[in-house]
């Protein structure tokens, strides 16, 4: 069972011989390589150059052994495309002419992701020429209420107060704005797997400042259309919600293959929650991996061990962290990968 099949099989809840590895925000400051790259050339010099996005993304592959690789890009690019100007300075990104109001929601832009973004699935076609049909190749973009939440704010540094507040003031523009960040993310995703990916996550990292009924009544519609979009295609569909322990059985309703949780959520409890057909990734928490390399196997291995293989994809519950020793993440990996089970066939197969 090669990468791409044992990574498919897993987030389709099919038997395999061991759970695969990859690391969230696994292309980045921990890897002297990428360090390397990025001395020459600017954050957003890298994600639309394809040849140098292809070469940071493949790095963790060679050199920590992951199952899969994510293209390098960054979530905020929609939001540009869509007429919000992105700058990347070191202190974080920021987006000028943010929403405030009808005019402006209705201002954005629709765009077609094979001119406006087109660096995105070239990045993604040398990923594929270069890893070869047996790797899994991994497109994203950010879910409708996170981008909303940037497109708000301007910038956040933990605080989506203007987003929050919008919700309550203007429920209906919210929803607009939702809905047209859902269009625009299905086209993007749709050339992103037309590129070569086979497997797409949608990233909500504001999820958790919803309430439960403020996700089922907002984000969920916008989430669950991005994924009907795609039901038709053999792409596999991850959806990662930080923070997202109360809202398990909404993240069940979304048409995601599979469900990425923090490590504030538990895997065997949100395996009870969301049943046997809907896999899980996580949930190591990425501090963790600051601490020696045995803690990191024996987390690793006890993350695989609760969920016995079963529709698991072992990841960090949030992004490396760029202090990360590159040696306790490739011990992540390995340890991950090391965990093996019987490859149980159904009766009805037999």
């Amino acid at each position: 069972m090669n990468r791409k099949e044992l990574f498919l099989r897993a987030c389709k809840c099919q038997p395999v011989e061991r759970a695969p590895v990859w690391i969230m925000r696994q292309a980045g400051r921990y890897l002297p390589e990428y360090q390397a790259v990025r001395a020459h050339h600017s954050f957003l010099e890298i994600c639309k150059t394809p040849e140098l996005a292809a070469e940071v993304s493949l790095q963790p592959f060679r050199v920590i052994g992951v199952d899969a690789v994510i293209v390098f890009s960054d979530i905020l690019i929609v939001a540009e495309a869509m007429g919000l100007p992105l700058a990347v300075p070191d202190d974080g990104p920021v987006l000028s002419n943010p929403i405030r109001d009808v005019v402006a929601v209705r201002s954005l832009h629709t765009f077609d992701p094979n001119q406006e973004t087109r660096f995105v699935g070239d990045a993604i076609r040398a990923i594929c020429h270069e890893a070869g049909p047996t790797v899994p190749v991994i497109g994203f973009a950010a879910a409708p209420w996170t981008l909303a939440c940037y497109m708000i704010e301007g910038r956040t540094r933990g605080d989506i107060s203007r987003a929050k507040q919008m919700i309550a003031s203007e429920p209906a523009l919210v929803r607009e704005l939702l809905d047209r960040i859902a269009d625009a993310t299905i086209g993007y995703l749709q050339s992103q797997i037309e590129a070569g990916a086979s497997v797409v996550q949608l990233f909500d990292t504001w999820a958790g400042e919803l309430r439960a009924e403020q996700y089922a009544a907002f984000e969920l519609p916008a989430t669950q259309k991005i994924f009907r979009a795609l039901a038709g295609s053999s792409v596999a569909k991850i959806l990662y919600a930080k923070g997202s322990s109360h809202l398990l059985e909404q993240l069940g309703k979304s048409g995601a293959d599979v469900v990425s949780v923090d490590w504030r959520t538990d895997l065997a409890p949100a395996r009870a929650v969301l049943g046997d057909s809907i896999a899980l990734q996580g949930n190591i928490d990425p501090s963790l991996l600051l601490t020696s390399e045995d803690a990191v196997r024996e987390a690793a291995r006890a993350a695989v061990l609760q969920t016995g293989g079963f529709g698991h994809i072992l990841n960090l519950g949030h992004g490396i962290l760029p202090t990360t020793p590159v040696a306790n993440a490739r011990a992540f990996v390995e340890a991950g990968q090391a965990v093996r089970f019987p490859v149980r066939v159904p009766a009805a197969q037999l």
